[in-house]
């Protein structure tokens, strides 16, 4: 069975099976966190997961969700959008 190691603020080098984490993708981002309960403590953990750690997590089979954190569109950026549009300059970068 695949082990993943890793470690806990409290107490360490801890290390857990693929089922015992939890990934969180940035969306459009491809970096993001890995949640675990430490199995010394118990305490919840979150790190930070590059490109590298996601890829690794990803095919040892740790599941994953893909999370959005930028928030609501806000009227400026309707706005830009919209001018992108009206511009035309759009359909050159789709090529």
């Amino acid at each position: 069975m695949t082990q993943i190691r890793t470690t806990c603020a409290a107490c360490g080098e801890v290390e857990l099976i693929p089922a015992e984490l939890t990934l969180e993708l940035t969306a459009m981002n491809g970096t993001g966190a890995y949640l675990f309960l430490c199995p010394t403590c118990g305490d919840q953990q979150r790190r930070p997961a590059n490109h590298r750690v996601v890829s690794i997590l990803l095919a040892t089979g740790v599941a994953y969700e893909v999370v959005d954190d930028g928030g609501p569109i806000t009227e400026v950026e309707i706005r830009r959008f919209i001018d992108a549009l009206d511009s035309g300059e759009w359909a050159d970068q789709i090529k």
